[in-house]
């Protein structure tokens, strides 16, 4: 599984120092991109190369535990599902091991020009499939 350290500043938490519950989806956003970037595909060269962008079509957070000021969180993503125009990925955040939040999120590949469905690019669909999660018990 793919994570990234993030740490909890001041501004992701609202006045009691508890990480505000949308800064969560920017953190897993963050892990969805550098998980991207750590297999070559940077979304600025999808972008460029291919006309695709992600667009994310849902998702399902589970809030288990609070996140706090000055926090070292790890995020993780993993690829979950992989078909021609969109991918699912299962993600969590942690403290020191203990999951605080798990997300499943729905992404869609689209045509950066139309934002309209596009298929993934052969070699990029076939990578992805790789890096698929094995099925959780």
């Amino acid at each position: 599984m793919f994570s990234i350290p993030t740490r909890v500043y001041w501004e992701d938490t609202d006045a009691g120092g508890v990480v505000y519950h949308a800064q969560y989806v920017a953190f897993l956003e963050r892990a969805r991109t550098e998980w991207l970037r750590a297999g070559g595909h940077g979304q600025e060269l999808l972008r460029q190369d291919h006309d695709l962008v992600f667009a994310v079509r849902a998702m399902r957070l589970d809030f288990l535990r609070p996140a706090r000021l000055d926090d070292l969180l790890q995020v993780t993503a993993g690829l979950q599902q992989c078909k021609r125009a969109s991918v699912v990925f299962a993600q969590s955040i942690l403290r020191d091991g203990e999951i605080l939040l798990s997300a499943e999120v729905k992404v869609a590949a689209l045509s950066a020009s139309a934002f309209k469905p596009k298929p993934l690019p052969d070699a990029l669909y076939e990578s992805f499939k790789q890096q698929k999660m094995p099925p959780q018990p």
